[in-house]
């Protein structure tokens, strides 16, 4: 396990615990480093995010193109771009609700047991690998959002009787 970030200094502490009690097996960097955030997705099967509150995440994105699959909190923008396995044809991760251990346990067993079937795991990574969340696809969306209320509202004015 790597663990990545910097925040609550108790946090900090404690990772760097899991660091000295599991030698070898666990890594806690806790600073930012995005060069190395980099490399982590690029060798991580999972990225775990639990986020209590995240207004958009640009992790879960980059992960996903790396074939990282994110399972992460369902909050703000988490939930609008990680898509839970139990949605089935466009899924590409896990999401859990309550912001509490248990729930984040569930997740990462739920992630774990998938993770065993090898086609169903490569599917998750190459559709997250797939996603796009450019710039130019935001912009398409917004010119069809546009076009599609300035219809509607033409339509509108044709429908009014004229004032005289």
């Amino acid at each position: 396990m790597v663990i990545l970030g910097a925040g609550d200094l108790a946090l900090e502490a404690a990772v760097r615990g899991l660091e000295h009690d599991f030698s070898g097996r666990v890594r806690a960097v806790t600073r930012f480093d995005a060069s190395l955030s980099h490399r982590i997705y690029a060798g991580s099967d999972i990225l775990l995010i639990p986020s209590r509150y995240e207004p958009c995440g640009m992790t879960q994105m980059i992960a996903m193109r790396y074939g990282c699959v994110p399972v992460a909190r369902a909050t703000g923008g988490l939930r609008d771009t990680v898509r839970d396995i139990q949605q089935g044809a466009d899924s590409t991760g896990f999401l859990f609700e309550a912001p509490t251990p248990a729930a984040l346990a569930a997740a990462m067993l739920r992630a774990m047991r998938v993770y065993q079937n090898e086609a169903i795991w490569q599917t998750l990574q190459l559709r997250g690998m797939r996603r796009d969340f450019s710039w130019e696809r935001s912009a398409q969306e917004y010119l069809r959002l546009y076009q599609e209320l300035s219809d509607a509202r033409q339509k509108r004015s044709k429908k009014r009787p004229v004032e005289v």
